[in-house]
C-alpha cells in the first residue's frame, strides 16, 4: 500500500480554457484544456501514476487498500474543470433510472469553487416549481436560463448537485468536481454550439425530461463550522469531502477507506514529496500520510452516514426524530403518549412512528435510542420506575427490538439530553454537566466523553442533593432538595408566596390577578419592569442555584456546566448574576481549573439527538 501522485487524463471540450495548463501544472498537448480527470477509474479517462502505470491496474487486486466493497466498482471520479465559456445546461439521472435504461450508474456531484472571475456563477435547479411543458417551450425559444436559479460564486464555496438537478457551470469558474464514477450526461441546451465535426452538439431532451426534478431548488448544506481549519463540504453515500486549511503540518491515517488529496491552493509537501495547487495524491486505506505547508486541500474518502431514531418519552407526548450520526435531525414528529394504556400499546405506537418517519426521511434506521423519565436500567433496557407514566419494571428495549428489528438503547431523559448538548461541544470539552431547570431539576454527567450513570444507572440525580436542611419538601420525600428550590416549579411557588405578602406587586397584574395563573413568562415580565418583589425572589433563586451548582462543581470539577430548561431561555439575565455568585463560591476560586457556565443550545431537540447518540 502506498501514496501515489496522480497524473490526470485531460479533455479538450470546446468550452474550456487554458488555466489548468498555465496555472495548475497540467502537462498535455490538448487545447483547450477543459478538464483534468485527477482520480478516475472510468474507461473514458483513466488516471495514471508517475511511472506511467494506470492507477486502477496498480491497485485492482488490493480491495483492502481501497475498501469499496459496498460498490460494484470504484465509486468516485474527481476533476478540475476550467470553464472559459458556459457549459451546457444538463442533468444527470439517478442510479435507478440509469441502471434500468443505460446500463450505467447515475451521477450525483459536488462543486468546490477554486477560482471565480468577476460576475461568474453557476446554475442550479429552478427558481420556482415548473413543469415539463414550460421547460420544453423555454428550450425551444432559447430562454431556458430564465427558469434556472443563478448563483454568483466565489472561491472557497461548495455546492452539492443531486442527480435530477438541472445545472450548468458558468463561464469564469474553475472548480474541483467530486462526483460518482459516471460519465452519463443528458444535455438539454447548448447555445447552438457546434462540435469538432462541424455539427450541432447532440441534445438529449426526451431522456432529460424523464429524470429532471421540476421542484424549486433548495440547496443542500453541510457542516459550515470551521473546526481547527477543517470543515466538511459534502457528504453522501458515494463520497465525503473535507476542506483543510493547512498552515503547518498534519498527519492522516484512514483505516476505513482510500483517501484522495486534491490541492486547490498553496504549496507544501506530502510524505516528503513537494506539491503545488492542482496536484492530486491517492492514499490506500491504512496508509499514514504526513502533509505540511500553507495550502488549501480537499480530502475525499468514503463515508457511509448512519441514521438513528431518537425518542423522547414524556407524560403527554412521545417525540421522535430521525438523526444522522453527525447530529442532523432529518425529520421529526410527535404523538400522544396515552399513558393510561398498557406499555405494549404505547410501544406499538412508538414503533409505528419510527417506521413512518423512516419512510418519510428515505433513510434506513440502524438503531433506536430512547430517553425516558425516571429510573432506567440502561444495561438491560428496563424502565424501573417513572411516575410520569406510572411504569414499573417495563422491558421497553425487548419490546421495541421485537417490533422494529434493530438495536434499542435506553437511558434517563436528562442523560439523553446531556449527550445531545455534549455533541455540540465535544471537540472542546471532555467533561460536562448538564442541568435542566423545568418541572423538576434533571441532570446528566459526561466524564472523559462518556455518559456517567452511576450504579445500575441510578445515579446523576443532582436535583436531589440537599441545599437547605429541613427546607421545602421535595417530590422525592426529602426536605431541602436542589429541585425544591431551583426548578421552574419552585421559582413560581416562591413567587406566589411573595406576592401574597405584597398586594401591590406587578406580579398580580402580569398574571391577571389569578395567582394560580402565574408562570415563568409572567414572572419575568414583572421582573423586567423592575418589580421589587419579583427581583427579590429572583435574587434568592440565583443564590440557591449557585449553591447547588457549586456543590456539583466541587465534587466533579467538570470543564463546563450547561443550563437548560424553561428558565434558561432568559439567557444572560440568569447567566451573568449566576456566574458572579458561582465563581465566588467555587472551591479554590477560578484561577486553577476554572469551571465554565453557559446556556444549553439545543433546547427541545437535545433529548432526540442525545437518544440517537446512545447507539454511537
Amino acid at each position: 500500500m502506498a501514496v501515489y501522485k496522480l497524473i490526470p487524463e485531460c479533455k479538450d471540450y470546446i468550452w474550456g480554457g487554458t488555466k489548468l495548463k498555465r496555472k495548475y501544472g497540467k502537462i498535455t498537448d490538448k487545447s483547450p484544456c477543459a478538464e483534468s480527470w485527477e482520480l478516475s477509474f472510468h474507461k473514458d479517462g483513466l488516471t495514471k501514476i508517475q511511472d506511467g502505470r494506470v492507477l486502477a491496474e496498480v491497485i485492482k487486486d488490493a480491495e483492502k487498500g481501497i475498501n469499496c466493497k459496498d460498490f460494484p466498482f470504484f465509486p468516485v471520479l474527481i476533476k478540475f474543470i476550467d470553464a472559459k465559456e458556459n457549459l451546457s445546461v444538463q442533468v444527470h439521472p439517478s442510479d435507478d433510472y440509469a441502471l434500468k435504461n443505460e446500463n450505467s450508474f447515475g451521477k450525483t456531484e459536488m462543486w468546490y469553487i477554486v477560482e471565480a472571475e468577476q460576475g461568474a456563477g453557476i446554475y442550479c435547479g429552478f427558481k420556482e416549481d415548473t413543469d415539463k411543458e414550460t421547460f420544453k417551450k423555454k428550450i425551444a425559444d432559447g430562454t431556458v436560463e430564465d427558469l434556472l436559479n443563478f448563483i454568483p460564486v466565489k472561491a472557497g464555496e461548495s455546492y452539492f448537485i443531486e442527480a435530477g438537478t438541472v445545472h450548468a457551470i458558468g463561464k469564469g469558474c474553475l472548480i474541483c468536481e467530486i462526483q460518482q464514477n459516471s460519465n452519463l450526461t443528458y444535455r438539454v441546451y447548448d447555445y447552438n454550439r457546434v462540435g469538432a465535426d462541424g455539427k450541432l452538439r447532440e441534445l438529449h431532451i426526451d431522456k432529460a425530461l424523464k429524470v429532471i426534478n421540476f421542484k424549486k431548488y433548495v440547496p443542500t448544506t453541510f457542516d459550515a463550522g470551521d473546526k481547527k481549519g477543517e470543515r466538511t463540504v459534502a457528504a453522501c453515500k458515494y463520497f465525503r469531502v473535507k476542506e483543510i486549511k493547512l498552515n503547518g503540518g498534519k498527519e492522516f491515517i484512514n483505516k476505513n477507506s482510500f483517501t484522495c488529496f486534491s490541492v486547490v491552493a498553496g504549496k507544501g509537501e506530502i510524505n516528503g514529496e513537494k506539491f503545488r495547487a492542482g496536484d492530486s495524491f491517492f492514499a490506500t486505506a491504512g496508509q499514514r500520510v504526513a502533509i505540511s505547508g500553507k495550502a488549501t486541500v480537499l480530502i475525499t474518502d468514503l463515508y457511509k452516514k448512519k441514521y438513528y431514531a431518537g425518542i423522547d418519552i414524556g407524560g403527554t407526548f412521545v417525540k421522535c426524530g430521525i438523526v444522522s450520526d453527525d447530529g442532523e435531525i432529518i425529520v421529526k414528529d410527535k404523538i400522544p403518549t396515552e399513558k393510561e394504556k398498557p406499555y405494549q400499546y404505547i410501544a406499538n405506537n412508538i414503533a409505528k412512528l419510527v417506521k413512518r418517519l423512516e419512510k418519510d426521511s428515505r433513510v434506513e434506521v440502524c438503531g433506536v435510542g430512547i430517553g425516558c423519565p425516571g429510573s432506567v436500567d440502561s444495561e438491560n433496557g428496563v424502565v424501573v420506575y417513572t411516575n410520569n407514566i406510572a411504569w414499573k419494571n417495563i422491558p421497553l428495549k425487548a419490546e421495541l427490538e421485537k417490533l422494529l428489528g434493530v438495536p434499542v438503547k435506553i437511558t434517563n431523559d436528562a442523560n439523553a439530553a446531556a449527550l445531545g448538548e455534549y455533541s455540540l461541544i465535544k471537540d472542546k470539552y471532555k467533561s460536562m454537566i448538564f442541568i435542566t431547570l423545568g418541572t423538576g431539576v434533571g441532570s446528566g454527567i459526561v466524564i472523559d466523553g462518556k455518559l456517567f450513570e452511576g450504579y445500575k444507572s441510578a445515579g446523576a440525580e443532582i436535583g436531589h442533593q440537599v441545599i437547605k436542611i429541613n427546607g421545602e419538601k421535595c417530590t422525592c420525600g426529602r426536605k431541602g432538595c436542589f429541585e425544591a428550590y431551583c426548578s421552574t416549579t419552585a421559582l413560581i411557588r416562591q413567587a406566589q408566596k411573595a406576592m401574597q405578602k405584597d398586594t401591590q406587586s406587578l406580579l398580580w397584574k402580569e398574571c391577571g390577578n389569578k395567582i394560580e395563573e402565574l408562570n415563568g413568562i409572567s414572572f419575568f415580565a414583572a421582573y423586567d419592569k423592575q418589580d421589587k418583589t419579583a427581583q427579590s425572589v429572583f435574587n434568592k433563586y440565583i443564590k440557591y442555584l449557585a449553591e447547588g451548582l457549586t456543590n456539583v462543581a466541587n465534587i466533579f470539577r467538570p470543564e463546563i456546566i450547561l443550563i437548560g430548561g424553561g428558565v434558561s431561555a432568559q439567557g444572560d439575565k440568569i447567566l451573568k448574576p449566576l456566574k458572579r455568585k458561582f465563581n465566588s463560591l467555587l472551591y479554590g476560586g477560578t484561577k486553577y481549573a476554572k469551571v465554565e457556565l453557559d446556556i444549553a443550545k439545543l433546547q427541545n431537540d437535545a433529548g432526540l439527538i442525545g437518544a440517537a447518540y446512545l447507539n454511537e
